[in-house]
């Protein structure tokens, strides 16, 4: 796992930070306004949220897309991709917490500098519960640096709810060099406690039988 390298002491213009984000009025605006610290172009896409996570993201200063209806997280990618126009790309959870500049600069320098493709961050002494589901499946992990052309060529980024897979699933078919990356003092809210403990507990699994069933589900197609 690579080591978190020392933060520049410039933003990279040439980096677009993507925010999906459906129902997060209560972090997503700390996200963005993070984000903004390290690079101009920030993208909020909204996925047909029914609270107030638009407005909460325009009064930082990012750009908002308002989705509607809700198509799910490949989705969002996809138009916030489409969007942006900077040469490489930070996809970052709009629940997030904890989360910083130096955070971004990890887990986009090594990409920047040539050494990998594609980095995905992995919570590292954060909230214990959202850090040993990260640790426990860290190639589902949202947070990611790459090049925004590829990304764009993953198969079925659009059509896929939860879209980490799909992007996992063309790395090994395209053979980038990819390696985790530690994001210290960092962690996300739990579904239970953003949607009550049955429904977050319905929500967490519907998600992981959706992303652990990819591979089954594209070889029936």
């Amino acid at each position: 796992m690579s080591q978190p390298t020392q933060p520049r002491s410039f933003a990279p213009a040439q980096v677009a930070v993507i925010i999906p984000a459906f129902n997060e009025e209560a972090t997503v605006a700390e996200v963005a306004r993070v984000a903004l610290n390290f690079t101009p172009e920030v993208v909020v896409v909204s996925d047909g949220s029914r609270d107030l996570t638009v407005p909460a993201a325009q009064a930082t200063g990012a750009r908002v897309l308002d989705l509607q209806p809700n198509a799910g997280k490949g989705a969002a990618l996809y138009a916030g991709l489409q969007a942006a126009q900077a040469e490489w790309v930070i996809m970052l959870d709009a629940d997030l917490i904890g989360l910083t500049p130096q955070h971004l600069e990890t887990l986009v320098q090594p990409v920047l500098s040539g050494e990998l493709d594609m980095t995905i961050g992995v919570f590292e002494g954060g909230k214990f519960m959202s850090e040993w589901g990260n640790r426990l499946t860290p190639q589902l992990s949202g947070q990611r640096a790459c090049s925004r052309e590829w990304l764009l060529s993953v198969p079925r980024l659009q059509q896929e709810r939860w879209p980490e897979p799909a992007i996992t699933e063309h790395l090994e078919h395209t053979g980038l060099r990819w390696d985790y990356v530690e994001l210290p003092e960092m962690g996300q809210v739990l579904k239970e406690k953003k949607r009550g403990l049955v429904k977050g507990v319905m929500y967490r699994t519907r998600m992981y039988a959706d992303l652990l069933t990819y591979r089954v589900r594209r070889r029936r197609e």
